[in-house]
C-alpha cells in the first residue's frame, strides 16, 4: 500500500491511497474459505461447496468490505503519523469510479487542512464589568426582607402598598382564578382609583389593558396562558375578600439569626454588608460570562485567517445523516463558521498554554461538587473516602464526565483570559451593567 499526499494551496490537498492485490488477498481468501465451511447450498453437503461458486456469490462483497477497512484504518494511521491538521473528514473524489474487478485499486481522497495562524491576546481592549451593589439596591433588598418577614395587618379599605385578596372572574373568557397582589403591581392610574374605593365584599370591573406593569401579571393573576397574556384587553369583575397591609418586621438579632444563622450577623451594618457581599458573588458570574463572550467574540474578529470553504461546504453536504443541497450547505456553513473559527482559536491556545483538563482536576472537581451538596443537606465535613467513593460513581457516568469536562474547560479558558487578555476595568451598578451590557 501507498499513500501520497499532494498540496494544492495552503488549505487544501490531495491524498493518493494505492492499494495492491497482495495488500488484501490473504484476508479475503481467508474469510471466503471460513463461508465455504460454513455455507448452506442446496445439493451440496456442508463444507463442500466449490470455492468458485463461493467467490462468485460472496467474493466482490468480501472484496469490497476489506479494501475499505484497509482504507478506513491506513486513511487513520497516515494522518496520525504525519500530524496532519485537517477539518472534517476526507472526501473521497473516485469512489464511484473503482473498478471492483481489478486486482489493484486507487482512492483519492480531498482533504482540507487547518490554517496556520497566530493569536494576539493583547490587542483590542475588553472590558471587564465589575459590578457593585450599589445603596439603592441595598435599601431595597433590606426593604423587601422586612416586608416578607412581617406579620399582615387586615385593612377595611385599599392604600398604597397594600396587598389585595380576591376572585377575578369573567365567565366570557372563561376565567375564575384567586390572586394576591400587591398595589404595587398595579400600573393603570383609574384601575389602582377604583381599587382604592373598593371595600371588602365588592366587586369591581377592571380593564386588563395595562392594568399590570408586566403584561406576564396576566397570566399570573388571572390565570390566563402565555400567548394570551400579552396585549390582553378586556374587562375582568375582581371581587375584594381580604385587604392586608404588611408590617415591617423589626431589624433585630431574632431576625439576622433567622436569615443567617446564629451570631452570623449582629447589626443592620453587617446585615448590608452580606447582603452586599452575596449579591455581589452572583453579579461576578453575569460579569463573567459577558467577559467570555466580549473576549471571545474579540478573538473572533481580530484573529485573521482564511479557511478551506469549499471544502467543507462539500464536507457538511455529505457528512450528514441526510445529504443536503448545495445551498442548504453554504446556509449551514456560514451559521457554523463563527463557531468553527473560535473552535481553531481555543484549540491552539490550549495546545500553546498546556490548558487541557486532567483527570486529577476532573476527580478534584466533582468531590468540590460533591461537598457543596452535602452541605447543603447539613453534612460539611465529609470523610475522604465517602468523596472518593462517591466521585468514583460519577466519572463512571460519561455524560456526567463530558459535562464537568466542559465547565472545567470554560472555567480554565475564563481564568486564562482574564490573566492574559488586555482589559479594562469598570465599576458599575447592576442596572447600569444590565443596560450597557445588553443594550
Amino acid at each position: 500500500m501507498n499513500i501520497t499526499k499532494k498540496d494544492i494551496d495552503n488549505l487544501n490537498a490531495v491524498l493518493t491511497v494505492e492499494i495492491s492485490k497482495d495488500d488484501y488477498s490473504d484476508k479475503v481468501e481467508s474469510i471466503l474459505k471460513n463461508y465455504r465451511k460454513n455455507a448452506n447450498i442446496p445439493g451440496f453437503r456442508k463444507g463442500h461447496v466449490p470455492m468458485g461458486m463461493v467467490k462468485k456469490q460472496y467474493g466482490t462483497a468480501v472484496l469490497v468490505e476489506e479494501v475499505n477497512k484497509l482504507l478506513q484504518d491506513n486513511l487513520h494511521k497516515y494522518l496520525t503519523e504525519e500530524k496532519l491538521d485537517v477539518l472534517g473528514n476526507p472526501i473521497p473524489k473516485n469512489e464511484n469510479e473503482v473498478d471492483w474487478n481489478a486486482d489493484d485499486f486507487t482512492f483519492e481522497f480531498d482533504l482540507g487542512l487547518a490554517p496556520e495562524f497566530d493569536v494576539d491576546l493583547k490587542g483590542k481592549t475588553v472590558t471587564r464589568y465589575k459590578v457593585v451593589a450599589d445603596d439603592n439596591m441595598i435599601d431595597n433588598q433590606v426593604k423587601a426582607i422586612r416586608k416578607q418577614y412581617g406579620k399582615l395587618v387586615a385593612k377595611a379599605t385599599v392604600e398604597d402598598g397594600d396587598e389585595i385578596t380576591g376572585t377575578f372572574v369573567s365567565d366570557e373568557n372563561d376565567i375564575d382564578n384567586p390572586a394576591t397582589f400587591s398595589t404595587e403591581a398595579i400600573k393603570g392610574k383609574k384601575q389602582l382609583k377604583t381599587l382604592k374605593e373598593a371595600k371588602i365584599g365588592d366587586t369591581v370591573t377592571l380593564k386588563t389593558k395595562g392594568l399590570f406593569n408586566d403584561d406576564h401579571d396576566n397570566q399570573k393573576y388571572l390565570g390566563v396562558s402565555h400567548d394570551d397574556a400579552h396585549g390582553l384587553d378586556i374587562e375582568v369583575d375582581f371581587k375584594v375578600e381580604e385587604i392586608n397591609t404588611r408590617e415591617m418586621a423589626e431589624l433585630n438579632q431574632e431576625l439576622f439569626d433567622k436569615l443567617f444563622g446564629e451570631g452570623t450577623v449582629t447589626s443592620e451594618e453587617e446585615l448590608r454588608k452580606k447582603i452586599k457581599e452575596e449579591a455581589e458573588k452572583q453579579f461576578e458570574q453575569q460579569s463573567d460570562q459577558k467577559l467570555l463572550n466580549d473576549v471571545v467574540d474579540s478573538l473572533i474578529e481580530n484573529t485573521k485567517f482564511d479557511l478551506p470553504d469549499e471544502f467543507l461546504q462539500r464536507w457538511i453536504q455529505v457528512s450528514g445523516e441526510k445529504p443536503m443541497t448545495e445551498e442548504e450547505a453554504k446556509a449551514e456553513y456560514e451559521r457554523s463558521e463563527k463557531g468553527l473559527r473560535y473552535q481553531l482559536i481555543e484549540g491552539k491556545l490550549r495546545k500553546e498554554h498546556n490548558l487541557q483538563v486532567s483527570f486529577d482536576e476532573l476527580k478534584d472537581y466533582s468531590k468540590q461538587m460533591i461537598k457543596a451538596q452535602m452541605a447543603q443537606f447539613g453534612n460539611t465535613n465529609p470523610s475522604d473516602e465517602e468523596l472518593d467513593g462517591i466521585a468514583a460513581r460519577i466519572l463512571s457516568n460519561e455524560e456526567e464526565v463530558k459535562r464537568m469536562t466542559e465547565q472545567l474547560n470554560t472555567n480554565k479558558m475564563l481564568q486564562f483570559f482574564k490573566e492574559n487578555a488586555k482589559l479594562k476595568e469598570k465599576e458599575i451598578s447592576y442596572d447600569d451593567f444590565v443596560k450597557e451590557a445588553y443594550k
